[in-house]
């Protein structure tokens, strides 16, 4: 007797294991959307190496008011809409992005990031319901060194891909300015300061990893520039 009951037991854990599996694979084939919840074992195993070490960086420089988001891979072919209610961002234009810009006109002395005041590479946080103006830049750059560079040798572009992922250690759509692997200035566009709720997002070191963080605590830290750098 017992040991018949020891074989159904067995078998009814075979079955449970295997309707476990179906479920499983089932959740994994339907299409991902803004409404969706990630599944919290998705969730779990997102949080990896990325995370807690920035995490980590965050917490050791006094930011306590930050969130990590895993997205789904189709995320940037949703509307800023989708976008902003998946995350629970305050507005659209509380989405915003890091871009590394190469000063192609810098003196020949300046390669490096060494001098924040006249450096070879700049990290701009901007909205993504912005557009960015590089000769905003280039003038605050000009005066933020007294007049004592030519205006001329200031010419703000996009980095190359692979300069800015050899300068961040992040791809495109996961930059951040947090835990960059190369000291790079931050220039933070005014409009990202003036908004309210005073809470953004951004890039999380990762392609489907998004960090929403508190402004103040992010400039505290960060210590960026703040420059009117944008046009709705």
């Amino acid at each position: 007797m017992e040991k018949s009951l020891a074989e159904l037991e067995r078998f009814q854990t075979q079955i449970l294991e295997r309707i476990s599996k179906l479920e499983l694979a089932s959740s994994a084939s339907l299409p991902q959307h803004s409404s969706s919840p990630i599944p919290t074992s998705t969730q779990n195993d997102a949080i990896g190496a990325t995370e807690a070490r920035l995490s980590a960086i965050l917490r050791a420089n006094g930011v306590k008011d930050f969130a990590f988001k895993r997205v789904p891979v189709d995320y940037y072919d949703w509307s800023l809409d989708d976008r902003r209610d998946f995350l629970g961002a305050a507005s659209v234009h509380h989405l915003c992005k890091s871009i590394v810009l190469v000063n192609t006109q810098a003196q020949s002395s300046v390669v490096d990031c060494s001098d924040r005041n006249n450096s070879k590479y700049y990290v701009v946080v901007v909205q993504y319901t912005a557009r960015f103006n590089a000769e905003a830049v280039k003038n605050f750059l000009y005066s933020l060194n007294e007049g004592k560079i030519a205006k001329k040798k200031f010419n703000l572009r996009l980095a190359p891909e692979e300069t800015s992922v050899e300068l961040t250690g992040f791809e495109h759509n996961g930059v951040t300015c947090v835990g960059m692997k190369t000291d790079i200035p931050v220039i933070l566009d005014e409009a990202i300061q003036k908004l309210s709720p005073d809470f953004f997002w951004l890039g999380g070191g990762e392609i489907d990893l998004k960090l929403g963080i508190r402004t103040s605590e992010f400039i505290n830290f960060v210590k960026p520039f703040i420059v009117s750098c944008s046009s709705a």
